[in-house]
């Protein structure tokens, strides 16, 4: 019986590690075809088509708007359907996230217009809190990861789980703590469902709020965490191994002068490989370097 006990918590544990940690039913429900017949149900009989002269032809009639949805998806083509609501360009979130963030004149009021912004319900309304950031804000170092977890959407505070308690590890054997030289948050700022990759337009949505999070931290150095991070910031296209240990410039529209910026591994991915911490520290090193000599 005890062994028994044990091979279930042992896979109890790798469903935690995995980001399932939310019993939701008996069976599995496939979402996608519930909004789909929801979508079916909803739209108008097919009128008979007519070939008759007077008739305009299929080419020549106006398509019939889709309706909406009862719950909120984001589609392959960039399209948000929010609950009762009517469609919703990726576009569209866009220029709102980027309305909110200019209004912010302190990082205070960037985080109040954050939790206002509804623009990723595919994101937020799964999540049980936005997680903004965490550190010194007065430190010189801003470190920025993909997304949240389990254990800081609990939380509310990024990189608490068990990638944080790597990060903190790996900052200290650098002499840097959380608390007094480092600020730290994402590029996403609430949990993906399932702990799966964000997608690019929920990445495009919060890009105006980490844009300007970073304009307003007016940090010395940028050190990037995975490849969402460095793709998302630096508009690049490689894989992160192709990315890290190099240096790059960051600057937005906002800033009167460029960051020096690092790619890394994120922590996660060295836990899931630990083999390539040997990768990320001589990253580590060479951002400690960099920070001696200014």
């Amino acid at each position: 019986m005890s062994e028994a006990r044990d091979k279930m918590k042992a896979v109890l544990d790798w469903l935690l590690e995995a980001g399932i940690d939310q019993p939701v039913g008996d069976r599995p429900l496939d979402r996608y075809a519930e909004a789909r017949q929801a979508r079916e149900a909803r739209a108008p009989a097919a009128a008979p088509v007519s070939h008759s002269p007077a008739q305009p032809s299929p080419a020549e009639r106006s398509p019939t708007p889709r309706p909406a949805t009862q719950g909120a998806e984001v589609h392959g083509s960039g399209v948000w359907e929010p609950a009762g609501g009517e469609l919703r360009s990726a576009e569209q979130a866009v220029s709102d996230a980027r309305g909110l963030a200019a209004s912010a004149r302190t990082v205070e009021e960037l985080r109040a217009a954050l939790e206002r912004f509804d623009g990723v319900p595919s994101l937020k309304n799964s999540a049980g809190n936005t997680v903004f950031a965490d550190g010194n804000p007065k430190a010189r170092v801003m470190l920025l990861g993909e997304a949240p977890g389990a254990e800081e959407d609990r939380q509310g505070v990024p990189f608490v789980g068990a990638s944080g308690q790597l990060l903190d590890r790996m900052l200290a054997c650098i002499a840097l703590t959380r608390a007094d030289d480092a600020y730290i948050s994402n590029v996403a700022f609430w949990r993906p469902p399932g702990n799966r990759t964000p997608w690019p337009a929920e990445l495009a949505a919060c890009l105006p709020f980490t844009e300007r999070h970073i304009a307003l931290k007016q940090p010395d150095y940028l050190l990037l965490l995975g490849g969402s991070a460095a793709k998302t910031l630096l508009a690049r296209n490689e894989g992160v191994l192709k990315l890290r240990g190099r240096w790059f410039e960051y600057q937005s529209a906002e800033m009167a002068s460029p960051v020096p910026t690092l790619v890394t591994l994120h922590p996660s991915y060295l836990l899931r490989q630990p083999a390539q911490k040997r990768l990320a520290w001589r990253d580590f090193l060479a951002f400690k370097a960099a920070m001696d000599e200014r």
